[in-house]
C-alpha cells in the first residue's frame, strides 16, 4: 500500500472512530437523566476492561513503583475526566461541552509556542469559544466549569499517556489505568443507581454506549495508529467538537445558530492550523485511548 493510501485509509478509519466515540457521547445524554453519571461512565469503563484485559492483561513482572505510579494516575485522570465530561453533556449538551474539553489538549499543543500562528490560533480558538457562549445565551455555570475541569483533565491524561507508554508495553499501561478506574467507579455506580427505575432499554444503551465509546475506537485506533503520524492523527482528531455537534444535533435535538455554528468552526480551524504548522518532529504521540467525548 502507497504513503497516500495508507494515509487516507488511516484517516478515514480515525474519522470512523470519531463518530462512534460521538455517537457514544450522545447516548450517554440519553441515558444521564435516567441512570446518572456515574452508572455511565463504570459502564464505558466495564467494557473497556473486557476489551483490553483478554490482549493485554498486566503481568507483575518488572512493576515498580516508578514504573506502576504513572498508570495509576492516569487512571484517575481517566475517571475524572469521563465524570466532569459527561456532567458537561447533561448540563450544555454535548456540541458545546465537546467544544469547552477540547481546549485542554488545544492549550497543550501551544502552551509555551513563542511563535506567531500558535498565538493567533489561541486568539481565533478564544474567540470562537466567546462566540459559541454569546450566541448559547445563559450557559449553565456548573455545566462550565465541569467542561473546563474535563478540559484539564484531558491535559493531564495526555500527559501521563506519555509517561505511561515509556514505562510500560503496548496497551498495559491503558488496561491497568482502566482498571484502576472500574475499581473505584463501580462501588459507586452501586450504590447510586436506583435500581428499580432502569429499563431493558436504559441496560441496552449502556451496553451500546460501551461497545461504541470503547471497544469500536480501540479495535479502530489499533488499525489506524500504523498509518497515520502524530501529527495527522492530531489534526483529525480536532474535527472531534464538530462530529460531536452533529450527534448533539441528530441524537439529542441540539440548537445550533449560524454564530454557534461559526463557533465550533474557529476552534476546530484553529486547532487544525496550529497543528498543521508544526513541523512533525515537533509532533508529540497521541494518547492511544479514546478520549471522552470528542475523548
Amino acid at each position: 500500500m502507497t504513503a497516500r493510501r495508507r494515509l487516507w485509509s488511516g484517516s478515514a478509519v480515525q474519522l470512523g472512530s470519531l463518530v462512534s466515540v460521538n455517537f457514544g457521547s450522545a447516548i450517554a445524554g440519553l441515558i444521564i437523566p435516567a441512570v446518572g453519571v456515574v452508572p455511565v461512565v463504570t459502564a464505558r469503563q466495564l467494557v473497556t476492561v473486557a476489551t483490553l484485559v483478554p490482549f493485554w492483561r498486566p503481568t507483575r513482572v518488572g512493576f515498580t513503583w516508578r514504573r506502576l505510579w504513572p498508570a495509576l494516575a492516569l487512571g484517575v485522570a481517566l475517571l475524572a475526566m469521563n465524570l466532569t465530561f459527561y456532567l458537561a453533556v447533561h448540563l450544555l449538551g454535548l456540541g458545546i461541552a465537546a467544544v469547552l474539553e477540547y481546549l485542554g489538549p488545544f492549550a497543550l499543543a501551544v502552551l509555551g509556542s513563542r511563535r506567531i500562528i500558535d498565538g493567533a490560533c489561541a486568539v481565533g480558538a478564544a474567540a470562537g469559544v466567546v462566540l459559541l457562549s454569546e450566541a448559547s445565551g445563559h450557559l449553565n455555570a456548573a455545566g462550565v466549569v465541569a467542561a473546563l475541569a474535563a478540559a484539564a483533565f484531558w491535559a493531564a491524561y495526555i500527559l501521563f499517556s506519555r509517561r505511561v507508554a515509556l514505562a510500560l508495553p503496548g496497551l498495559e499501561g491503558i488496561t491497568i489505568a482502566s482498571i484502576v478506574t472500574t475499581v473505584i467507579s463501580l462501588p459507586l455506580a452501586l450504590v447510586t443507581i436506583s435500581w428499580q427505575s432502569v429499563s431493558m432499554r436504559d441496560w441496552m444503551l449502556l451496553l451500546a454506549l460501551g461497545l461504541l465509546s470503547s471497544a469500536v475506537p480501540y479495535s479502530l485506533d489499533a488499525f489506524v495508529l500504523r498509518r497515520l503520524t502524530p501529527r495527522i492523527y492530531a489534526v483529525v482528531t480536532a474535527f472531534g467538537p464538530a462530529v460531536a455537534a452533529v450527534f448533539g444535533w441528530l441524537v439529542l435535538h441540539e440548537h445550533f445558530t449560524l454564530a454557534m455554528v461559526a463557533g465550533i468552526a474557529l476552534v476546530v480551524v484553529s486547532a487544525a492550523v496550529a497543528i498543521l504548522s508544526h513541523r512533525e518532529s515537533d509532533s508529540q504521540p497521541s494518547p492511544i485511548a479514546p478520549e471522552a467525548g470528542a475523548a
